[in-house]
C-alpha cells in the first residue's frame, strides 16, 4: 500500500491529526506560560537583568515566545497538509513533480518536497 493511496491516506490524515492535537495544546500553554511571564513582569520589578534565579526574565519571554511562534508555524503547515490531502497532487514535489517517498510522508506528514529537493 502506498502512502498516497487509498488507506495509506488515512494513516497519514491520522498523524496529521495528532500533530496537529499536540501543536494545538502545545500552543494553549505556552499562551498561558507567555501571559503569565507577562503578568509577572508588569507586577515585578522593571529590573530582570538582575534576577537572582539566573536568566533574565526577558530572555525567558522571548524564548517562550520564539517557541511559540515555531509551533504556530508547525500548526499553520499541518492545517496545509490537511487542507492538501484529498488533492490529487498530494505526495508530489512542489519543486520538482517527483512523488515524495512513503518513508518521508510518514516522518513528516506535512512535507512538500522530496528528499532531494529538501536538502537544497
Amino acid at each position: 500500500m502506498s502512502a498516497t493511496g487509498p488507506g495509506g491516506r488515512e494513516d497519514l490524515r491520522a498523524a496529521l491529526e495528532a500533530e496537529r492535537a499536540d501543536a494545538v495544546a502545545r500552543v494553549a500553554g505556552l499562551e498561558r506560560e507567555l501571559a503569565s511571564a507577562l503578568e509577572v513582569a508588569a507586577e515585578g520589578t522593571a529590573d530582570d537583568e538582575h534576577d537572582p534565579e539566573g536568566s533574565t526574565t526577558a530572555f525567558e519571554r522571548a524564548q517562550v515566545a520564539a517557541v511559540l511562534e515555531q509551533v504556530r508555524a508547525r500548526l499553520a503547515a499541518l492545517r496545509d497538509a490537511l487542507a492538501r490531502l484529498e488533492e490529487p497532487g498530494f505526495g508530489t514535489c512542489a519543486r520538482c513533480g517527483s512523488p515524495i517517498p512513503a518513508e518521508r510522508l510518514a516522518a513528516r506528514p506535512w512535507a512538500t518536497t522530496c528528499v532531494g529537493c529538501a536538502a537544497r
